[in-house]
């Protein structure tokens, strides 16, 4: 069953609206929403009442002010929740999956040696990001890397799911890359997530048709374009 998961970006304890992975230049999120008149995280879980829901720490991810893990923990108790803290170690993870049901790592964050150590010593509790920016992916070493060349790798490790996650298509309604996809779905061993572009239930349909599992959603729920919070 294809899933959709709520997407929170919070930055000292206010949710923003993400945009073109542009970080400097969200705002809070009770400015464009349609669905909700506030931006704190916790009374709009409530109200929206996901069944999913990915969180992205950007105080973490940007090593700015204090890190929202209490705010996390207290989340996690009204949704089942994947987060994501920037992750760059072993110790971040443990932090991270403390206060979470699911750890996102990044290869914005974390290299490979990581990710593989994360995945051996915490199997099934660990998704993986792949990070791309301006169509390259982000990493934390010089190397140019393909999508398709990290989904080999991680074939041979017990991650749960793979996130496909394209920055600057993030809170623009602009659509995917389809052929991407439907290239890393077919050579995945791991359930493929995507998060960016996505616009309406007919994006839905096709990332369901091309074998996708599931998709990242906030703008897209904001605007009221797509009214399903449940599976």
């Amino acid at each position: 069953m294809f899933q959709i998961v709520f997407v929170l970006d919070i930055l000292n304890g206010i949710v923003l609206h993400a945009s073109g992975g542009k970080r400097e230049n969200y705002k809070p999120i009770h400015i464009t929403s349609k669905v909700c008149d506030s931006s704190d995280p916790l009374e709009i879980i409530k109200q929206l009442k996901p069944e999913q829901t990915y969180v992205a720490d950007l105080n973490r991810l940007q090593k700015t002010g204090t890190d929202n893990y209490r705010l996390i923990k207290e989340l996690s108790k009204h949704t089942v929740l994947m987060a994501d803290t920037g992750i760059a170690t072993i110790k971040d993870l443990e932090l991270c999956l403390a206060v979470s049901n699911t750890a996102v790592i990044g290869t914005e964050t974390a290299d490979i040696n990581t990710i593989i150590n994360a995945s051996n010593r915490f199997p099934g509790r660990v998704n993986v990001s792949i990070d791309i920016k301006h169509g390259r992916v982000l990493t934390t070493s010089r190397a140019t890397l393909k999508p398709i060349d990290i989904v080999s790798t991680l074939n041979k490790l017990e991650i749960n799911h793979i996130i496909v996650l394209d920055l600057d298509r993030v809170g623009t309604s602009s659509g995917f890359n389809v052929e991407l996809l439907e290239e890393l779905c077919t050579q995945s061993e791991h359930d493929i997530l995507v998060g960016g572009g996505i616009r309406n239930m007919k994006d839905i349909e096709t990332l369901d048709n091309i074998g996708v599992h599931g998709a990242l959603i906030a703008t897209a729920i904001h605007n009221r374009n797509i009214l399903k919070l449940s599976n």
